[in-house]
């Protein structure tokens, strides 16, 4: 059985990420609303990525069974895109500097291996969304759509994000084959 405190870091992991996919998915309808059809391609992508660490955060929690009260933060305040990318920029920042390593340490610290490898897969992919949310965000406020050089392809094992014609070989985080990319 998972060790408290590493229960507490998953299933609140699982209540941010599960959040996080469906915040984006709003934002991309508003992105597109607005005239920014690759930011909103971008935040569906990224989407998908919260969901795969979802559920990933999910499986770790497979022995579980019974009610848990979730704990999660979540940057709420929807608006037009830019500010939807400033909200999306803090929460990845807040799951990169903060949430994850702290998570990391309880996990390692308690001998959790699979919630240690559900945090560092989370964590690897969170730091390509803040920046790609970053770079997006620049074009928005400048009333331009974020030119995108391909397609934004998203790892279904561990949620790597990658932009570009065709997708890495082989996931350099988690090592799927390329070939199971999503792209949208």
């Amino acid at each position: 059985m998972v060790r408290p405190m590493t229960l507490d870091a998953l299933a609140s992991s699982f209540g941010g990420e599960s959040m996080a996919h469906m915040r984006y998915v709003l934002f991309a309808d508003k992105a597109e609303q607005e005239g920014f059809p690759n930011v909103a391609r971008l935040f569906r992508a990224i989407a998908y990525a919260e969901r795969v660490h979802a559920n990933n955060h999910f499986n770790a929690l497979s022995e579980l069974k019974g009610d848990l009260k979730v704990v999660a933060g979540a940057t709420f305040g929807p608006g037009n895109t830019s500010k939807n990318l400033e909200l999306a920029i803090m929460g990845e920042e807040y799951e990169v500097a903060e949430m994850y390593p702290a998570y990391i340490a309880i996990a390692e610290l308690q001998g959790e291996r699979r919630a240690v490898t559900s945090f560092k897969w989370a964590l690897e992919a969170e730091k390509i969304h803040a920046e790609l949310f970053r770079r997006a965000k620049e074009y928005v406020d400048r009333g331009e759509d974020y030119p995108l050089d391909g397609k934004v392809w998203i790892c279904p094992v561990c949620g790597h994000t990658h932009v570009g014609p065709e997708p890495p070989e082989r996931c350099p985080v988690c090592g799927a084959p390329g070939e199971r990319y999503v792209g949208y």
